[in-house]
């Protein structure tokens, strides 16, 4: 692992600050499971960062779930109060700025509503993407809830 480098993990590195540290990896942190592997934590530690669409709005809705879980899109239709749609690669893009497989939690292009995966906050740190498919970056879960401004809900199952 070494800092980050390349344009996408250094605009996050930017939105972050001094506090954070991003880090990219040779290694694949793509998926949690990759992630986990790369960093050395427990797949439960990666705060997976997915996107879904609102169908109502056409607003971004950001899900920082733990790499576990799988997101109850029922859940979190009803805590967004509108139906929702899993966002495609070019939505993704459009409304974050980053690419599937990298997104943050952080920095996005258009600010989108956050939803934080309440079984997060059992853990004294997590890992979270930042930008692209090798880089991370390490938080606690009360530093995701103040970056992100997001409400802690139950929105997955394991």
């Amino acid at each position: 692992m070494k800092p980050a480098a390349s344009p996408s993990a250094l605009k996050v590195q930017a939105t972050l600050g001094d506090k954070f540290e991003v880090l990219e990896f040779d290694a694949t942190t793509r998926t949690a499971a990759d992630a986990a592997a790369a960093i050395g934590c427990t797949v439960a530690e990666i705060a997976k960062s997915l996107i879904f669409r609102a169908t109502g709005s056409n607003r971004p809705v950001l899900v920082v779930a733990s790499g576990v879980n799988r997101v109850d899109e029922a859940e979190v239709a009803k805590a967004v109060g509108e139906k929702i749609a899993r966002a495609d690669a070019d939505f993704v893009r459009e409304a974050t700025g980053f690419a599937i497989g990298g997104v943050p939690p952080v920095g996005h292009q258009n600010p989108p509503t956050v939803l934080i995966d309440q079984s997060l906050m059992a853990f004294a740190e997590i890992w979270a993407a930042a930008g692209t498919p090798n880089a991370v970056f390490r938080l606690t879960p009360s530093d995701l809830v103040e970056l992100t401004g997001g409400r802690v809900t139950a929105i997955a199952r394991q």
